[in-house]
């Protein structure tokens, strides 16, 4: 995910991940509502309805391509009227946008790859294997980073948990970049299949570089690193596209508008 300098009301979930041996998708996603919930009560939302309607939009565009049960998932969209280039999704569909990330995302192709990356999160159960994992190796991952996923974004000391001991260091934060990893190429099948141009992601993630400050090396962050994630975009874009040309050959042209 996009998260720098975000805190979460946290305490439901640091007794989660020190008391459980296992959490299943199930109870990732009650916690997951819960502090949903929590985070709309505490944190502004926006109540722009031009730029609801255009989030709106492009959440539903990738949802319609993701396979079931998340494609009738219920779904759930709340803008944040937070200044950060931030964004999430949390197991059983709770999307958080924050305005800042449209100084980013600035266009609508650019959005749909911060979109398709967030869900991918979902799809692919990364929260549901961190926690797991962590407990496996003792670790205390910091609650924003596994709830919220990992940010995409602007990564800083101070929002994320760096990992206190060696062996999170070999196990979790590798595991945290395959995630990552796997988020971005999942995200970009799942934006070219909605018709959005998948070479945005490019652009997007140069922007995301321009705007990042402090980032943290690519070894003791737990996402890649710019330059690493456009190499891996770029690697990977003749698939990508060939789902962008089938997409606009069947007729879908996304028309979202911000």
């Amino acid at each position: 995910m996009l998260m720098p300098s975000l805190r979460f009301p946290a305490a439901v979930f640091i007794a989660v991940l020190v008391l459980s041996a296992c959490v299943s998708r199930g109870d990732v996603e009650s916690i997951s509502a819960t502090e949903f919930q929590k985070m709309r009560t505490e944190i502004p939302v926006s109540r722009d309805v031009a730029l609801l309607a255009y989030v709106n939009c492009v959440v539903s565009d990738i949802v319609a391509e993701l396979p079931e049960p998340y494609k009738t998932m219920n779904w759930e969209v709340e803008v944040f009227d937070k200044d950060s280039a931030n964004a999430f999704a949390m197991a059983g569909g709770k999307i958080g946008i924050f305005v800042g990330i449209f100084n980013v995302a600035q266009t609508n192709d650019q959005f749909a790859a911060v979109i398709g990356h967030e869900i991918a999160h979902v799809t692919q159960d990364h929260m549901v294997e961190r926690i797991n994992r962590a407990q496996v190796t003792g670790g205390a991952i910091s609650v924003t980073s596994i709830l919220v996923g990992d940010q995409i974004g602007l990564g800083t000391a101070d929002t994320q948990a760096l990992l206190e001991s060696t062996a999170q260091v070999v196990m979790l934060l590798p595991f945290g970049r395959k995630q990552e990893s796997e988020a971005d190429l999942v995200g970009l099948d799942l934006m070219a299949s909605a018709g959005f141009d998948p070479r945005a992601s490019i652009q997007l993630w140069k922007n995301m570089a321009n705007a990042a400050e402090d980032a943290p090396p690519e070894f003791l962050s737990t996402h890649p690193s710019s330059d690493t994630r456009i190499d891996d975009l770029k690697s990977y874009m003749p698939q990508a596209l060939n789902y962008y040309n089938q997409a606009i050959a069947s007729g879908k042209q996304p028309r979202c508008q911000k």
